[in-house]
This record gives C-alpha cells, structure tokens and sequence, in this order.
C-alpha cells in the first residue's frame, strides 16, 4: 500500500468516526428532549364548537398525543366517560377535552321539561345555587301602561335546579344596560312553569333567584306572589 493510499484510509476512517461522533451527538440531544419532555398519552380534541347543553358523542373529538407530564389531572383520555354526558358552556374548535366541561344529562321525571336560562351571578347565583336545589323564580315588570306600579312577582315556586353551569360573558350591544356576564341555570319544570320562565326571560325587566331552605316544601300564597311598592303600606 503507497502513501496515497494510506492517507485515503486515514480520511476514510476518520469520516466514519465524525460521522458516528455526530450520530451519537443527535441520540444525546433526542435523549436529552425526551426526559424533558417524557413519554406520551391520548388527549383529545373537539372538531367544532359544541353548543352548551348538547349531548356529547365520541364522533365530535379527535385523538392527539400530548406529554403526560404536560397534561392536566383534568384532562380526559378516555371518551368513555362522555356517556350520558352534555357541555355545560360552548366547547370551541381545537380544546382539549377536559371532565370539568362536562356534566350527566339532567334526569327528568314524568311531566317534567328541562330549560336553561342565563342568571346574573352577582345578584342571582352568588355560588349557593347547586344542582339538586329548590329555588324561588322572581321576576320584576314594569308597569303595564304610564302610571302602573312596577312589580316583583314569584314566577315559580321550588323550581328544581338539575344542573349549574360556568360563568359566561355576554354577547350584547354597548348601549343597552345588564350585566355582563352570567351563569347558566337548568331547571326541570312542568309546561306551565316553562312558559312562564320563558316569558319572563324575554319581558322582565330582571329575573333573579331565590334559594329555598333544604325540606321547605310550602309555597308563597296568591298574596305572597306579587309585591308592589304601592302596596307595602
């Protein structure tokens, strides 16, 4: 073997030890990132925005991988657990699933029809009002013509409160008074109390909760029902 030979050995072995030095720095660098990052596990995702109260189906998610260490305790890695659930707020495009989004779908008894209606939280929440509650539904009208008194009238009586959901902010014009954010309320009601729920969400002026204390029973009496100022004299 001549001299130019040798040397070409010598090149060759050396480019196969740069070469393996170089692989062994990327093993390093791609170990270095996993123990960081650590192994991975099932999240999933909502394909589109789920409108609040909606049933929640394994078809409306879609499977991601994401760092365990990443992932919060809350963070749901089994679609097992949406059955028989609904969305307690909109779920957007792109979250990932978490079980505080999610509640059972509110059971209702015979003659009963479920409705929700949004609550201010500062003067009709206040945080007490769970699922399984009785409350009082007030509403407060204007005067029917120029002239008439306003009133406060008891709507419903030990309206049973199936489910709360999370503060939500308003969508509404800059000049038109009311609050700003509000908290969801289902209830399980009979016809006539649905309708009235659903009126005086559109026509009262405000419509505010009152929390019935555990075992009361009783109702407010027709005179009990309506309170004018006029008429507290």
């Amino acid at each position: 073997m001549n001299s130019r030979q040798r040397r070409g050995v010598i090149l060759l072995l050396l480019s196969v030890l740069c070469a393996l030095a170089a692989f062994a720095g990327v093993l390093v660098v791609i170990g270095d990132v996993n123990s960081k990052v650590g192994a991975e596990v099932v999240a999933y995702r909502v394909k589109g925005d789920i409108a609040p109260y909606s049933p929640l189906t394994a078809g409306q998610f879609e499977e991601t991988k994401v760092p365990k260490r990443w992932l919060s305790d809350t963070a749901v890695t089994d679609l097992g657990a949406l059955q028989g659930k609904i969305a307690l707020t909109t779920l957007k495009r792109g979250s990932l699933l978490q079980s505080d989004m999610f509640v059972d779908k509110p059971q209702l008894q015979a003659g009963e029809q479920e409705i929700a209606i949004m609550i201010d939280a500062a003067t009709g929440v206040a945080g007490k009002i769970t699922s399984g509650a009785k409350v009082n539904i007030l509403a407060t009208f204007k005067g029917a013509k120029e002239g008439d008194p306003a009133r406060s009238v008891i709507i419903v009586a030990n309206a049973r409160v199936l489910g709360v959901g999370k503060l939500t902010a308003l969508d509404k014009d800059s000049d038109k008074k009311g609050p700003a954010e509000a908290v969801p309320i289902t209830f399980a009601l009979n016809t006539k109390d649905t309708q009235r729920v659903a009126y005086a969400e559109s026509f009262a002026e405000h419509v505010r909760l009152a929390l019935v204390a555990p075992g009361t029973d009783s109702t407010p009496g027709p005179s009990d029902r309506t309170y004018t100022l006029d008429g507290d004299k």
